[in-house]
């Protein structure tokens, strides 16, 4: 028999007052065996971590490894990612005026005078979908590191150097690799404007903006985002690539909002045809990603696993994966492996959307 979706009225009250529901002992319908396959899976990497499966609106798995709790939070690194792109969601419905296809820089105006002319060109769907042509992986740079007292958003827009990661030499993302939109580059330093157009275009921080419309509605308690700049450079802001803090119970109800098309209970949180858009394939060049979040619609991404699914994944292989046609969310959070996340945890969500 097909799957059937969760009750229309069902989501889940705050961990506080009970959280969310779960079947009798012995009831779940999930086969025992791809649930054991899924935890040793996961112990055996032997650090702290957590998963959760929620089904049909039911916990229905949920293992802590290694010294973690219900209550311990990780740092998701790059999963950040989707909530800032659910927050410019919100923001393209609450603003007409503003759309993916609006110029970025005449929002960022520490970013002038542009390091590079092509930047004018730049609009917010190309940071959104990584194709501004700003380097990042592919000049070792992850995450914005810059020198002791050094502003990261000055680095972020070509004003300074950046440090590259694993050599810990000075490398400029000021110049674009090609036209934006022609190319493909996982870029923490591009990603890092979106926070500064953000706080432009919305007149406050992301960070404020998402505990309000969607941490506080969704029933959010122990979440906490980083903030990155200095107070004499561009400023502090919420970090936008990465950051935010959470229990995978509670990283769960983002991936039931996004299941569920936006909608928590009676209020409509994000477009849904924000949420269609940024969980398909957003440009040729990497298929595999739409607007801040990974999707397997061309069934490559994690072959195996319905092509409907999509997800937010991090460094340490966080993720928070949501299958619609199995009503299924799964996420799995921790301090490692450090392998590709996309490589790495396909295993996982094989055997857990095939349970």
């Amino acid at each position: 028999m097909a799957d059937e979706p969760a009750p229309v009225g069902y989501f889940p009250p705050p961990e506080s007052v009970g959280g969310w529901r779960r079947l009798p002992p012995g009831e779940s319908p999930l086969d025992r065996a791809a649930l054991e396959e899924a935890r040793a899976w996961n112990a055996a990497h032997g650090v702290p971590s957590s998963l959760v499966v929620i089904h049909r609106g039911y916990l229905v798995a949920e293992f802590h490894e290694n010294g973690a709790a219900p209550t311990t939070t990780f740092n998701v690194y790059s999963c950040s990612k989707s909530f800032t792109g659910t927050a410019y969601g919100i923001l393209f419905g609450d603003r007409s005026e503003t759309r993916p296809e609006t110029p970025a820089y005449p929002s960022i105006p520490a970013g002038y005078p542009l390091s590079d002319p092509r930047k004018a060109r730049i609009t917010l769907r190309h940071l959104l979908s990584m194709s501004s042509g700003i380097p990042g992986e592919s000049l070792g740079v992850y995450g914005v590191q810059v020198a002791d007292g050094g502003d990261p958003f000055a680095a972020a827009l070509g004003h300074a150097p950046v440090l590259a990661r694993d050599t810990g030499r000075e490398v400029s993302v000021a110049q674009l690799s090609g036209e934006p939109g022609t190319v493909w580059d996982y870029s923490d330093p591009a990603f890092a404007h979106l926070s500064l157009a953000f706080h432009a275009l919305a007149g406050r921080d992301l960070g404020g903006f998402m505990a309000e419309r969607v941490f506080a509605p969704i029933g959010l308690e122990r979440v906490t985002w980083d903030v990155m700049g200095v107070e004499d450079g561009v400023g502090v802001h919420t970090m936008p690539y990465s950051g935010v803090h959470i229990t995978a119970r509670e990283f769960a109800r983002f991936g039931y909002l996004m299941l569920h098309g936006g909608r928590w209970q009676e209020q409509r949180l994000v477009p849904a045809n924000w949420i269609e858009r940024a969980t398909t394939s957003s440009q040729p060049m990497n298929p595999a990603y739409g607007l801040t979040w990974w999707t397997n619609a061309a069934g490559k991404l994690w072959p195996g696993v319905p092509r409907d699914a999509f997800a937010a994944m991090g460094y340490n292989c966080n993720l928070c994966c949501a299958i619609p046609s199995r009503d299924m969310v799964i996420v799995r959070i921790g301090l490692g492996p450090t392998q590709s996340t996309e490589v790495i945890a396909a295993p996982l969500l094989r055997a857990l959307s095939a349970a």
